[in-house]
């Protein structure tokens, strides 16, 4: 007999376990919000903070039209300009083997509030699945996590057209997805 609860709860504990890191997507023009400077020089730095208070275990930051620096890895997109699934799928081609599922977050997302991936990854770890997303009054936004499984499905327009579970997260700030310069 388990102590902690039976199969159910070995499950929990072992989903725990799963390597779990953030993409955060950098790789566009800026054309809308201009280039001196690009908005990924402007917005990544909290988007980065905001994961890094977060449970995932680590994020690479895909970059394309502009050069992006970073404490986190950086990946460089040449097919960047065939939208932000093409950039996804270069970022989720950098995750190890070990990488279990990836929380996709946009660099022009300065509100990212870390409760919402900490929500997201939470409801995946109990109820698993293969793609969750925050919503916002109803409103599917970001973060989502991409169970591996998913990674070979995203297609060029991005992660949005691949159904996911929604979370809540009413409660929080929806991260925000700058084009314009304010």
């Amino acid at each position: 007999m388990e102590a902690s609860g039976g199969a159910g709860a070995r499950r929990a504990r072992d989903r725990r376990l799963f390597l779990i890191v953030a993409v955060v997507l950098a790789a566009g023009a800026s054309s809308r919000y201009g280039t001196q400077p690009p908005k990924q020089s402007v917005f990544l730095p909290a988007v980065l903070d905001a994961l890094a208070r977060s449970v995932v275990d680590g994020v690479v930051v895909v970059a394309g039209a502009h050069p992006v620096e970073a404490e986190a890895p950086v990946v460089e997109c040449r097919d960047w300009e065939r939208g932000a699934g093409a950039s996804l799928r270069c970022g989720l081609a950098e995750l190890g083997p070990d990488v279990e599922a990836a929380v996709v977050a946009l660099a022009d997302g300065p509100d990212l509030d870390p409760r919402a991936v900490d929500r997201v990854v939470a409801d995946w770890r109990e109820h698993g699945g293969t793609a969750v997303a925050a919503s916002y009054g109803s409103v599917r936004l970001h973060p989502v996590l991409l169970a591996r499984e998913t990674w070979g499905r995203v297609p060029d327009e991005g992660a949005r057209t691949i159904p996911a579970r929604l979370v809540p997260c009413d409660d929080l700030r929806p991260p925000g997805d700058v084009d314009v310069r304010r």
